[in-house]
């Protein structure tokens, strides 16, 4: 208790109060306008956290994370486009109960189902972050490299409908990675001779590249739906319809909470779980798909639940359970930080600061996302092409700003390009961000257990948790090998 209210009171400053709400503010713009994404939307700022006291550059950039979350749920509901792809559950009965005049109780249940689970999650982050780093500390380079493994797993059997195309994507990103120094020999490797290339393949160029670019590309193909209208006093849901959110809601907050802990496991998995759960449980499943409550509250509750439970590996683990906390263990090398066990000892203010931001965040979330509903419409009717083209421009300053360097805006125009022809082939993107930050992680994690066996590889496999952790991989590879898709995706009809 004397942690976390020290983390307030690290939370509570002026500065770090307006970089949460800076990201809040961000993230509900990145979820609203589709075709950015938190991913590009968390990647954009990364430049600006440069300058940054490092504990309000990772306050604003993990509200930046599940802000986008809350910020999808309105175009998702009001205009029948999903602001981001864990709300893409959400349009199957959202935009129904608009179309019926219902939009206003579906952004508030949505919202007061969001605040709850993220919530929890910061609750179980504060309850469960002791118990994990101890637990941390007794773990070798073998135990870090087997459930890094598993990590890797679990995003490429969930990435997509292809199994052969995950993998290679997975293999891409590894090869991304290679590039630059041997850490061990000291040698050049994969630079074909460029010296731009001796330090690696810059962070932002990839993500900017693959992730934002492309996606910018993708939205300009789309035609805009027309936008269902909501007035606030619609906000306020009856009486029933508070009872037929409670179960949903418990229910969300619990499977996201869960499923966020879990590495390689990204939000729409447990917005996909909810609804299939909900659907099954509900005595009028018939409802679901003409615009059943409980088929927007459950899962936007879930999706925020699992975006706040992310933090608890990469806080206390130092491993990002997908793409968007595998950019923000980025910002935390960038700014000098290792995230895992070490840092509660030797930064506990800036990781309890970060913790106790969560709630601070929620609420913020909760404010900008009903009241100003009106506001965030506003923002819709600006041009898409103008509106993307100024995202594009800032992308490529950002780039720029990372090492004063032209050749790296280069590399985020082909990136740019590269993840659009991905997009087009239906080539998942995800597993290449994953892979590219964690490959450096399992590569020390190998030389360093090789270390200790002398040469002998039989130490990832002789020692119980990493033998398990292994065989544990290796049946998550084999069941999505087997499964064109996963069975809560196949019950819904909707893609991963």
């Amino acid at each position: 208790m004397q942690e976390i209210l020290n983390g307030f009171s690290v939370a509570l400053t002026a500065g770090n109060l307006f970089y949460c709400f800076l990201g809040c503010l961000w993230g509900t713009m990145v979820g609203i306008l589709p075709g950015i994404g938190p991913l590009a939307g968390t990647a954009i700022l990364i430049p600006l956290t440069f300058k940054l006291d490092p504990t309000g550059a990772i306050i604003m950039l993990a509200a930046i994370y599940y802000g986008s979350q809350y910020g999808g749920t309105i175009t998702t509901i009001l205009m029948g486009v999903p602001g981001e792809a864990s709300s893409a559950i959400t349009m199957i009965d959202g935009y129904q109960m608009a179309k019926e005049g219902r939009g206003g109780v579906a952004l508030t249940g949505a919202a007061l189902g969001s605040f709850i689970g993220g919530t929890f999650a910061t609750l179980c982050l504060m309850l469960l972050a002791k118990p994990l780093v101890k637990l941390a500390l007794k773990l070798g380079p073998p135990e870090y490299f087997a459930l890094m493994i598993v990590g890797l797993a679990m995003a490429t059997g969930l990435a997509g409908k292809s199994m052969v195309k995950a993998l290679i994507m997975t293999v891409f990103g590894g090869l991304l990675a290679l590039i630059g120094m041997d850490p061990m020999l000291g040698t050049p490797r994969l630079t074909f001779g460029s010296v731009h290339l001796l330090e690696g393949m810059e962070l932002l160029s990839v993500v900017m590249g693959l992730f934002g670019i492309s996606e910018m590309l993708l939205s300009l193909e789309e035609k805009a739906r027309p936008m269902i209208k909501t007035k606030l006093r619609e906000l306020i849901p009856t009486r029933q319809d508070v009872q037929d959110s409670v179960k949903p809601i418990v229910r969300g907050t619990l499977i996201g909470t869960v499923l966020g802990i879990i590495p390689g496991l990204i939000p729409p998995v447990s917005s996909f779980l909810s609804y299939a759960i909900e659907r099954r449980s509900s005595k009028h499943p018939e409802k679901f798909g003409h615009g059943a409550l409980e088929g927007v509250v459950g899962p936007e509750t879930a999706n925020n639940g699992h975006a706040s439970a992310a933090m608890i590996p990469l806080l206390t683990l130092g491993i990002p359970t997908n793409p968007v906390m595998a950019v923000i263990l980025g910002a935390f090398i960038i700014n000098g930080l290792a995230p895992g066990p070490l840092l509660f000892e030797q930064n506990p203010a800036m990781v309890w600061g970060i913790i106790a931001s969560c709630y601070i965040g929620n609420i913020m979330l909760v404010i900008l996302n009903l009241p100003l509903i009106p506001v965030w419409v506003q923002i819709l009717r600006i041009p898409h092409a103008y509106l993307m083209t100024l995202i594009m421009a800032f992308m490529m300053v950002g780039s720029y700003s990372a090492n004063n360097s032209i050749f790296d805006v280069g590399l985020t125009i082909f990136f740019g390009f590269l993840g659009y022809i991905f997009k087009k082939m239906d080539f998942p993107l995800a597993p290449v961000a994953l892979t590219f930050i964690l490959a450096p992680m399992i590569e020390k994690s190998l030389y360093r257990s090789l270390v200790m066996s002398q040469g002998d590889i039989s130490i990832l496999y002789t020692r119980p948790i990493s033998g398990s952790l292994l065989v544990l991989a290796l049946i998550t590879l084999i069941y999505f090998s087997t499964q064109k898709k996963v069975q809560v995706v196949r019950s819904t009809g909707v893609d991963a």
